[in-house]
């Protein structure tokens, strides 16, 4: 059992989701990884705004929260895949609520979801 000591304090249970999955690029990863297992190639190519440090460290992050799996075959050259974990399952629902909304947004916005959209992700 973890330590009342180290036990961090929350104003609103949000703050909790947010500690995990938020941020500019943690969402997008997980939406990503909604369709599948990637390598950490495929998600840069997905993701040709992000640093390959970012990713990384993202990548981690959410691996420390057991949202994914971190898959690493025994083969040279090594290979690595990512997979949402059974609990990072879990956070579909507002992974898909979050998209709807956005979708939405840009369609208010910009009238055309394809205007603004790029190629790679509608073709996933």
């Amino acid at each position: 059992m973890e330590k009342e000591a180290t036990r961090k304090k929350y104003n609103i249970s949000v703050e909790a989701t947010l500690e995990v999955i938020g941020g500019k690029w943690k969402c997008v990863i997980l939406c990503h990884l909604t369709h599948g297992r990637k390598r950490t190639s495929d998600l840069k190519r997905l993701m040709p705004s992000i640093t390959q440090k970012m990713l990384t460290q993202q990548l981690r992050e959410l691996e420390e929260d057991g949202v994914v799996n971190r898959i690493v075959y025994n083969q040279v050259p090594p290979r690595v895949e990512y997979e949402l974990s059974e609990y990072g399952l879990s956070l579909e629902s507002i992974l898909n609520a979050l998209c709807n909304w956005g979708e939405t947004h840009i369609i208010k916005k910009y009238g055309d979801k394809y205007a603004v959209l790029e190629d790679s992700i509608l073709n996933q």
